[in-house]
């Protein structure tokens, strides 16, 4: 197969004239720079890059098919009928398996490979059962140049591709500089919550109530990512006030399912149990302005809910890849978009607004595009950002934290 990246044309070219040492250096320089290959854009166009991802094949166990899993790029909704144009091709004469991507320079997306030993055509198929093996088993990348990205239930972590124009994560990973707050995991009413306190947290009579943020599907974003740096980091940088986080689980898939979707049970117990419950335990304000509940996907939606059902608790609504599309999947129809409307007929509340979404969120971005419309149009105050990646934590662990500095820093924290 012909290849478009010059490193490979350079390898491929040097095996079939003889040299087979040089495989081994193409490895060491892989090693040193880091996978994939990010290469100028074939076509000449500085805002695009070609993206080469490798995997390397194990002498003693050859793998008969290599799958690349990119994220929203390799897509079984998508490619359900043909997952062949992700196959990785072998160079002739190597161990290395490889395949290239012409993407824009401001791409980031996770991803994984999923190697098959058995016929190839195992490796291609999409049904529910074999696509959930493939998701259990698939392997992050050895060489990975950018960070890894944590998974849960029992499968692999995957690697992260950052192309050089991505919006900069610097504050997403530990310092050692940064004190360090305490994460406390706890119940409140038989709901499990991840609290994260600000370092040299104190709460009393005394001292002046901290800023509050809700997080919806809190068992990702405190066990498993470790968000509590991030919020370390932006303290210490002076870029949001000390802020009590509130990171609460969603206690399983059907649970998910009934809390986040525009549920007012879900949405007063948030108002009326959680919040009272911080600010008795942990000294947090009562004042929405100082108040953000943030979410993605169908949290981003309840986000977005909580502040139209309890503006006078909830001043601030952070939504990253929201489920607006909601009560059913149909577009623009009188029975889809069902919170757009709300916003659009109801007066106007005092709340605030940080919405996302990613570009490769085909299913997502028109209704994204639709409330910020309506919420602007209303006279709203909103920030809106379109990232170029997918319904991907990777992009949204970068997300949440601006948000949480757009909608926090001119709040106002009553302390120092």
């Amino acid at each position: 197969m012909e290849t478009k990246s010059p490193a490979l044309r350079e390898l491929t070219a040097a095996v079939q004239a003889g040299a087979p040492e040089a495989v081994e250096a193409f490895w060491q320089r892989a090693e040193r720079t880091g996978t994939p290959l990010i290469e100028p854009d074939p076509e000449g166009n500085d805002a695009w890059r070609l993206v080469t991802f490798l995997w390397r094949d194990d002498p003693t166990a050859p793998a008969d098919a290599v799958l690349v899993l990119l994220h929203t790029v390799t897509d079984k909704d998508r490619h359900a009928h043909d997952l062949t144009p992700h196959l990785m091709h072998k160079v002739p004469g190597t161990g290395v398996w490889a395949i290239s991507h012409r993407l824009r320079a401001d791409h980031r997306a996770s991803y994984q490979f999923s190697v098959h030993r058995g016929p190839r055509e195992d490796a291609l198929r999409t049904d529910r059962r074999s696509w959930l093996r493939v998701l259990d088993t698939a392997l992050p990348d050895p060489l990975a140049a950018g960070p890894s990205l944590p998974a849960r239930d029992g499968r692999n972590p995957s690697s992260v591709m950052e192309l050089p124009d991505a919006p900069a994560q610097d504050f997403a990973a530990p310092r050692h500089s940064v004190p360090r707050g305490t994460r406390i995991a706890t119940e409140v009413d038989g709901r499990r919550v991840a609290v994260h306190l600000p370092a040299d947290h104190r709460a009393g009579a005394d001292a002046a109530p901290y800023a509050v943020a809700v997080l919806l599907d809190g068992e990702m974003w405190g066990p498993v990512l470790d968000f509590g740096a991030t919020l370390d980091n932006l303290h210490a940088d002076g870029r949001i006030p000390p802020t009590v986080t509130l990171m609460v689980e969603t206690m399983g898939r059907a649970r998910r399912m009934a809390d986040l979707s525009c549920s007012e049970e879900f949405v007063d117990w948030l108002a009326d149990v959680l919040l009272p419950w911080a600010a008795r335990a942990y000294g947090t304000t009562d004042d929405p302005a100082r108040t953000v509940v943030a979410g993605q996907s169908a949290g981003g939606l309840t986000a977005a809910f909580a502040a139209f059902r309890r503006p006078e608790r909830f001043g601030n609504a952070l939504s990253q890849s929201g489920s607006f599309w909601w009560p059913d999947g149909t577009e623009f129809d009188g029975g889809s978009e069902w919170l757009t409307r709300q916003y659009a007929t109801h007066e106007k509340l005092p709340v605030r607004f940080h919405l996302e979404v990613g570009l490769q969120e085909w299913m997502l971005l028109p209704q994204n595009r639709h409330l910020r419309n309506v919420l602007e149009a209303r006279g709203y105050e909103v920030a809106y950002d379109e990232f170029n990646g997918g319904h991907d934590y990777a992009c949204w662990r970068g997300g949440l934290a601006v948000g949480l500095v757009g909608l926090l820093s001119g709040a106002g924290s009553g302390r120092g």
